[in-house]
């Protein structure tokens, strides 16, 4: 059973001509979530009044004035009256985007301030944000600027976990990018994140190998023996259990990731495709290494069924309670460290 110590729980709208609206109301149509989570979602009113009636939800709102305002017990809707912008499900819009970055921003600045104990980020279209004022490739690069501390790309789902050394880079720059330094601290990223985030005293930790069969003795690349096998090694020599390279192609089917608390994969799809076959829609996405909390669902606009009522907000519920769980996990850390 989840904590039924309550958080205050920020959340940005993400792109309201996809999924995002939906999956946030339709999460608090169940009046449950409200023993968990005070939620303040920052998005102008009129266009949560357009989702709410569009897609006839029966989500208790509050639409608030200001943090003086939040009341608990109800979604709490904090921003402008109105938006000019006219929802078109399904549509890639630059004004939609500036609305969702507006939206995040300030969500941003809550955390900051610490009015919010996490963020939940709903779905962004990476093209729609693109503007002169926002040249992000999504949430977890502007975290990282406004945030203390360096962020981990890191899927979580039950008995899975797949941190990335690299995200959204071309695949041509990752072998450039697999460097002794990048890789040394990518791994010791993921073990602080295990110890502090999720209560694993002495984590396990499986790398993966770059190239096909982890190079075939460099016969299909250097990269594994060369850069990856001797970080590797020093890892072992200093007490840490961290192994590999291990190829990437077998190993999920195998079940060999059951064996350890994490994996770490070279590059975006290497880790995401087998992590999404085997989670989707429980998975979540946390943002680690930062000095606050930030997840979000494990999937995208899917402007392909947007305003059609069929959405799944399972992944967004996990990422909520994910954001709370960690939350706690960090509080109770400090609480030990103080005694």
């Amino acid at each position: 059973m989840p904590s039924t110590q309550k958080i205050t729980i920020g959340i940005s709208m993400g792109d309201a001509n996809g999924i995002g609206l939906e999956i946030i109301l339709k999460s608090f149509e169940d009046k449950r979530m409200f023993d968990f989570f005070t939620p303040v979602l920052f998005a102008p009113k009129n266009i949560v009044k357009y989702h709410h009636a569009h897609f006839k939800l029966d989500c208790a709102l509050n639409w608030s004035n200001g943090w003086s305002d939040i009341k608990k017990g109800k979604l709490n809707i904090l921003g402008p009256q109105e938006a000019n912008e006219k929802i078109s499900f399904g549509t890639c819009d630059s004004q939609i985007g500036a609305l969702a970055v507006a939206s995040f921003q300030e969500a941003t600045q809550a955390l900051k301030t610490q009015k919010i104990e996490a963020l939940v980020t709903a779905p962004i279209h990476k093209q729609a944000i693109q503007s002169e004022h926002f040249k992000f490739p999504g949430h977890t690069d502007y975290l990282a600027q406004e945030l203390e501390g360096e962020s981990l790309m890191f899927m979580v789902t039950e008995g899975l976990r797949v941190a990335l050394l690299t995200d959204h880079i071309p695949l041509h720059q990752v072998a450039q990018e697999l460097q002794e330094t990048l890789l040394t601290k990518k791994i010791q990223q993921l073990q602080q994140s295990l110890i502090v985030d999720f209560g694993i005293t002495k984590p396990k930790i499986a790398v993966l190998g770059l190239n096909p069969h982890t190079g075939d003795h460099g016969v299909i690349g250097l990269e594994d023996d060369e850069v990856i096998r001797p970080v590797l090694a020093t890892f072992q020599e200093q007490g840490h259990l961290v192994y590999g390279p291990f190829a990437a192609d077998s190993f999920f089917g195998s079940d060999a990731y059951r064996g350890f608390d994490a994996v770490l994969a070279i590059y975006h799809d290497q880790g995401l495709i087998p992590f999404k076959t085997l989670s989707f829609g429980k998975g979540v996405n946390f943002t680690a290494g930062l000095n606050r909390v930030r997840t979000s669902p494990d999937h995208g606009t899917a402007f392909e069924i947007a305003g059609k009522g069929i959405a799944d907000n399972s992944s967004f519920v996990e990422a909520l309670f994910m954001a709370k769980k960690i939350v706690l996990q960090r509080q109770s850390q400090l609480q030990d460290s103080d005694l």
